[in-house]
């Protein structure tokens, strides 16, 4: 059955001219993925790219030590694989799958010819590429300034932009890995925002009761790559109030 393009969820897919559509429909393929999956390694061939149509993957550095630390995150906004878009053939960092889902996968070699056929898709892909760049610049500044309160809040207003549905479900153990925090900061942190009324949190879940609120509390820190996703894509990225 071939894919229509006003079904997708992805939002980049649903950018593309008609006429780039076609060019990447008959070869996407809808995968799921589960919690953790790989999606690219650092040094490793990347061999095709994934366009999230649910779920969030995270993109990490690793430290020298061997922790990891999210710089960036894809979900229903973008794609895997934008090194493809580059023109590389490797993965500078790890990718894997932070919250399970599904999505559009196409092989590397597939995208790079559809890439060559057409200007128009290699523009919307590139400028995808730039909001990620800005997204990248903006986590590095709220990791390098902001209190835990003010990253934790951040991280869950951008997870929730880039998902459907309410509800994360996150355990307090990945979200310390990911922010590059100590779990009993994570947890002391959530029970302090739920008690402001800005969420709820339950073993392996935290729903987003009070975007307003947690947008107080990411000082400043949160909208900037949203606002750039807006204005380079024209398709808005930040959710609305609730």
């Amino acid at each position: 059955m071939t894919l229509v393009q006003s079904a997708v969820q992805n939002k980049l897919l649903r950018l593309l001219s008609p006429a780039d559509f076609q060019l990447l429909v008959e070869d996407l393929e809808y995968v799921t993925f589960s919690l953790r999956d790989p999606i690219e390694s650092p040094g490793e061939p990347v061999d095709a790219a994934l366009f999230i149509e649910d779920g969030i993957a995270s993109i990490v550095a690793k430290s020298p030590s061997g922790g990891d630390i999210e710089i960036a995150l894809v979900g229903v906004d973008g794609m895997t694989g934008t090194s493809l878009v580059l023109g590389s053939t490797s993965a500078p960092l790890s990718v894997y799958i932070q919250l399970p889902g599904a999505g559009h996968r196409i092989a590397a070699g597939k995208l790079q010819a559809a890439l060559e056929q057409s200007r128009s898709l290699q523009k919307v892909l590139l400028l995808y590429v730039q909001t990620m760049i800005v997204q990248t610049a903006t986590t590095a500044l709220v990791n390098a300034q902001a209190e835990a309160r003010t990253r934790l809040a951040r991280w869950l207003l951008m997870v929730h932009d880039r998902t459907s549905g309410h509800d994360l479900y996150l355990t307090h153990e990945f979200m310390a890995v990911m922010l590059g925090m100590r779990r009993p900061w994570v947890t002391e942190t959530l029970h302090s925002l739920e008690a402001e009324g800005h969420i709820r949190a339950t073993r392996g879940k935290v729903a987003i009761v009070d975007r307003t609120g947690l947008m107080a509390e990411a000082n400043g820190f949160y909208g900037e790559a949203e606002r750039e996703y807006e204005k380079l894509l024209g398709e808005r990225l930040s959710r609305q109030q609730r």
